[in-house]
């Protein structure tokens, strides 16, 4: 019986002992440290920073064989945000019939993935919803991003492709693929000439 009581007085011993150890929720713990960011393209839009003059070439109809061009000049301003791991450009297109519009590309870059995320808003339709976002990267000098949309109710795919990048120029190419990526029309071609810092 002794024995019994000894061993009954332990475990009050230890369950007051715990009863009074604080308690430690998840978040107290020190968590895994956060992947080492991937860098290798934070930099890849630092060209174009700065005032460019740009001339555009644009299919009247989009994957409807079209091979009619419209060209128009414009210019586009381009500064960083968050450090660099962002930028923003804002373009005027000053289009055929005298009419002047105004468009905001916003890039953000994922450390996680290496690539950047690129959507567009149209000063034409302030309140639509921005299209899906293209995501690429730059390799060997290129620069390749793609997305998924819809044209006329019937999925799409984008494709932004930069080139031609040096200090004072660079292009731009817009293409559309209706048949899941097996052939692309380019619709949309756009060269920069650097004007101002």
């Amino acid at each position: 019986m002794k024995y019994f009581r000894n061993m009954l007085a332990a475990v009050s011993v230890a369950f007051a002992i715990g009863a009074a150890a604080p308690v430690f929720a998840s978040q107290d713990y020190p968590k895994a440290p956060a992947p080492t960011a991937n860098l290798s393209g934070l930099h890849a839009f630092d060209f174009y920073f700065g005032t460019w003059r740009a001339h555009h070439r644009k299919l009247t109809e989009r994957l409807m064989g079209s091979h009619d061009w419209i060209e128009f000049d414009g210019t586009i301003s381009v500064r960083p945000l968050m450090n660099g791991w962002a930028n923003v450009d804002e373009s005027i297109f000053n289009i055929p019939n005298g009419g002047t519009y105004r468009g905001v590309t916003l890039r953000s870059y994922d450390g996680v993935t290496g690539q950047w995320n690129i959507w567009w808003l149209d000063g034409r339709s302030p309140s639509a919803p921005l299209d899906p976002a293209v995501k690429g990267r730059f390799v060997n000098g290129i620069g390749l991003f793609y997305a998924d949309d819809t044209l006329r109710g019937k999925p799409v795919k984008v494709r932004f492709t930069w080139s031609h990048i040096s200090a004072t120029t660079a292009r731009w190419e817009q293409a559309f693929s209706g048949d899941g990526g097996k052939t692309w029309e380019t619709n949309w071609v756009t060269d920069f000439t650097k004007i101002g810092s």
